[in-house]
């Protein structure tokens, strides 16, 4: 039973385990400016960790591998200049810390951060590797 006195008050079930919180309107009105964004920012965070799994074109990526004609060995490291997040082998994280987006036959393969969402393009070169990121764009309108 909820006692009208006490403006947030934790839940439990019948065996003792937490459910949650209750915050009566009145609170919640004093505190929503800064309780919302910090939910918000946990719940997309969840929600990240749910999607699906993402199709990537990995049958792309095995041609480029297969038909390899740079000057140095097949490179797996992929390292994102926005938020600092970094991988050996961007095949073997579990969960995947970059997302394959794209490769061909000329070089190019890109890359999408699950952190930050920025891109990651490497452009492989005959004798070297050219790396971009691309801060993620952001929308105009907040949810």
């Amino acid at each position: 039973m909820l006692d009208e006195n006490r403006p947030i008050q934790a839940l439990y079930g019948d065996k003792g385990e937490f459910l949650g919180l209750f915050i009566s309107p009145q609170m919640w009105d004093r505190i929503e400016g800064e309780v919302a964004p910090v939910l918000q920012r946990e719940l997309d965070r969840l929600e990240q960790e749910r999607e699906p799994a993402v199709k990537e074109p990995i049958q792309d990526w095995e041609n480029l591998k297969q038909l390899w004609g740079f000057n140095y060995p097949v490179d797996y490291d992929v390292h994102c200049e926005i938020c600092g997040s970094s991988t050996s082998n961007w095949q073997g994280d579990d969960p995947r810390r970059f997302v394959l987006k794209a490769a061909n036959l000329s070089g190019l393969v890109t890359f999408e951060c699950r952190k930050c969402r920025a891109r990651i393009i490497k452009k492989h070169f005959k004798d070297h590797i050219h790396v971009e990121t691309t801060a993620p764009r952001t929308s105009k309108h907040t949810k």
